[in-house]
């Protein structure tokens, strides 16, 4: 749904990236058959002592034998001896519990792997899992779309674990580019924000994009009252909430990355983050506590 990206352009964005101070960096063997954790690896191998590396074992490599053979693949991509953060894509299949967690143990003992975590867990699938195993949960989160609020936040955060962000700007709409549903291009109105009648949507709701723009029509509001960007208070707004240690943000080129780290230079005060957390109650009551954004029925247990 991106559409053509140069290499060079994706390797410049990175490395302005580290350049201008930002250090975690998420990828997944998923990217392109392997091809985002290459691209990854050849960008940050001379700047590898500066940053963090993240990335995700799709769970049908759950296996001892698979889940091994993955992060050794991983590792050669990226160009590292280690993976600082090395997650499960998703809850299912679930593979055995048990076999997962001695795998990973020993990974980590091997120093293959820095330290364990998840993408997309809820309660229910944490259960499986015996606590400290892992240390972060990567979640779906933004001003528009708080459905982890429900369950999954404090369901993480009693188990000792930090909450990392992506489709924090919503996948672009949240940039301040697009400001009607007519504006957004084929592919990125594929959540259940938008109505089913999009292309290439999996579920089957209405949608809920008068909300969604409304919201987006305060965001301006705010930012315009701050002199910040509406990327900038969307991005400002998921830092400042409880649990979150990591906001991933997509950048397309070194211009977009700079945009993004200069977020780290400012800040909203108390009484902006609460209007917007206001103006944003009616769109997370309509899109409820599913924290799948693209299909009706969740792949999340809660």
């Amino acid at each position: 749904m991106w559409g053509d990206q140069e290499e060079s352009h994706s390797i410049a964005a990175l490395q302005a990236a580290v350049d201008d101070g930002v250090n975690f960096f998420d990828s997944a063997e998923a990217y392109g058959n392997g091809y985002s954790e290459e691209i990854v690896g050849r960008a940050l191998s001379d700047r590898r002592e500066r940053v963090i590396l993240a990335t995700k074992v799709s769970p049908s490599h759950l296996d001892p034998d698979s889940l091994r053979s993955s992060c050794e693949t991983s590792l050669r991509r990226l160009q590292t001896d280690c993976i600082d953060l090395y997650q499960i894509h998703w809850p299912e299949p679930p593979g055995d519990p048990d076999e997962v967690t001695r795998t990973l143990e020993s990974l980590r003992q091997e120093g293959k792997i820095r330290h364990a975590g998840v993408s997309n867990f809820g309660p229910i699938d944490l259960d499986r899992y015996p606590r400290g195993l892992f240390v972060s949960n990567q979640l779906a989160y933004s001003v528009a779309f708080r459905a982890i609020e429900y369950h999954l936040v404090d369901a993480s955060v009693a188990r000792g674990m930090s909450v990392i962000t992506y489709s924090s700007l919503l996948h672009g709409v949240l940039t301040g580019k697009y400001r009607s549903p007519d504006d957004i291009p084929p592919g990125r109105g594929r959540t259940r924000h938008f109505s089913s009648e999009r292309p290439d949507v999996r579920h089957g709701e209405d949608g809920h994009e008068d909300l969604l723009f409304a919201l987006i029509d305060e965001l301006a509001a705010v930012g315009e009252e701050a002199g910040l960007s509406i990327r900038e208070v969307a991005m400002l707004w998921v830092l400042a909430q409880e649990g979150v240690a990591t906001l991933l943000a997509g950048s397309r080129n070194a211009e977009q990355s700079r945009e993004n780290a200069s977020v780290a230079d400012h800040r909203l005060d108390d009484a902006s983050l609460q209007r917007l957390t206001e103006a944003s109650e009616a769109l997370k009551e309509a899109m409820g506590p599913n924290p799948d954004m693209w299909q009706s029925e969740s792949r999340v247990s809660w």
